[in-house]
């Protein structure tokens, strides 16, 4: 007999997607077409010769009891190929199957990440993996192993094990956004926190809980799942911005929306540009992340001057987060929007200044484009008149 993994070792660039013998069991057979298949593979050129050679395989042999295997093969070369949909497709025929495997199943998550699929089958690959690299690591120590090559073998099973947990969590993370049902994604923040209880990404968790319970109009739960979000990570200036931009638009907490705007325009330019991230790309999400605090200070500016109608402090903070804010148009039309709204209500009013910002207003595509168009009427009958 042959066993795959000899062969796999042969031709490493293959040996990325080698499934566990825990699961799959790819052992072949000398001289008999899954032998001749595994040749074929190992010897190709790349994963597009591999997929040709498992689609004449599969062609003659669609009942063979290996083609949980060729279905294993199939979703790491389809990976290599960038057609995830064709990762996905032959990944759940053998989840379907049961036929569960780590590599297998993180190929899987890196095919649903790259075809932007948040599926519940996605869901359950996710939360399978922990118990599934129990099963896969849970052997004992070989007879004749001395206690170096041991305590050597322990630490790298660690590695792998800490590395296959995070791309899964990762997978989580880049999925959960794509939910768009918001009673749905608490469910599936609920069921990964059943399979992640020790996860290391308590902030994160938090924050979506909070995404999620704010989308679904539950303000209680967003608040606690907010605070708890800045709790677990005090300097992250995304929880910090989108908390206080919760607090300002609801009216519940100014102080704090205050206090936590300031701190993200403290923290937000000191901020280390992400590893893979190009310079205009941390440009823009710094102008953004900057641009919604000034916009969450204009705002609450704007409701203390309900009575003295002073809002040059909201004049000043939403101008700023308007000239940031060019990449989001429905940001920076709420800049614009309130802008328009704080110069025509100061006294006396400003109405050439309001005519200005209402008018860019109306004319960028966002939520707030007919309510300008509305009050930019309303202004210039006013100015006219007047």
């Amino acid at each position: 007999m042959r066993k795959l993994f000899t062969s796999v070792m042969l031709a490493g660039w293959w040996l990325y997607a080698l499934p566990s013998a825990a699961q799959l069991d790819c052992t072949v057979v000398v001289n008999t077409p899954e032998d001749q298949l595994m040749l074929a593979v190992n010897g190709a050129d790349g994963p597009q010769d591999q997929v040709t050679a498992l689609d004449q395989y599969a062609a003659a042999h669609a009942d063979s009891k290996f083609m949980p295997c060729v279905n294993n093969f199939y979703t790491t070369a389809y990976l290599k190929l960038n057609n995830f949909d064709k990762a996905v497709e032959y990944g759940e025929k053998d989840i379907a199957a049961n036929a569960m495997d780590v590599n297998l199943m993180l190929n899987l998550l890196k095919s649903y990440v790259g075809a932007g699929k948040a599926s519940d089958t996605a869901f359950d690959v996710i939360n399978k993996i922990p118990k599934q690299v129990k099963v896969e690591t849970s052997t004992g120590r070989p007879a004749k192993m001395s206690d170096a090559d041991w305590a050597k073998a322990q630490q790298d099973t660690a590695t792998q094990v800490k590395d296959d947990r995070a791309y899964a969590e990762y997978a989580f993370f880049q999925l959960l956004p794509r939910v768009t049902e918001p009673a749905k994604r608490v469910q599936d923040l609920d069921a990964f926190m059943q399979a992640y209880p020790d996860t290391t990404n308590v902030g994160q968790v938090n924050y979506q809980y909070f995404v999620a319970y704010e989308y679904a109009g539950n303000p209680a739960k967003a608040d606690e799942y907010g605070e708890k979000a800045i709790a677990a990570d005090p300097n992250n200036v995304e929880y910090l911005d989108a908390v206080a931009n919760d607090y300002a638009n609801r009216q519940t907490n100014l102080d704090k929306a205050s206090e936590y705007a300031k701190k993200v325009l403290e923290l937000a330019p000191a901020a280390k540009k992400p590893d893979g991230a190009t310079d205009e790309q941390f440009k823009t999400t710094q102008n953004n992340i900057l641009g919604l605090a000034h916009v969450t200070l204009g705002y609450v500016e704007y409701q203390g001057a309900t009575k003295t109608r002073k809002v040059a402090g909201a004049i000043q903070e939403l101008k700023a987060a308007a000239e940031l804010l060019d990449a989001n148009p429905e940001l920076q039309a709420k800049a614009l929007y309130l802008l328009g709204n704080a110069c025509e209500f100061e006294y006396p009013p400003n109405h050439k200044a309001a005519v200005e910002a209402l008018t860019r207003a109306a004319s960028l595509q966002s939520s707030f484009k007919a309510p300008s168009a509305e009050l930019l009427a309303k202004v210039k009958k006013a100015a006219h008149m007047k």
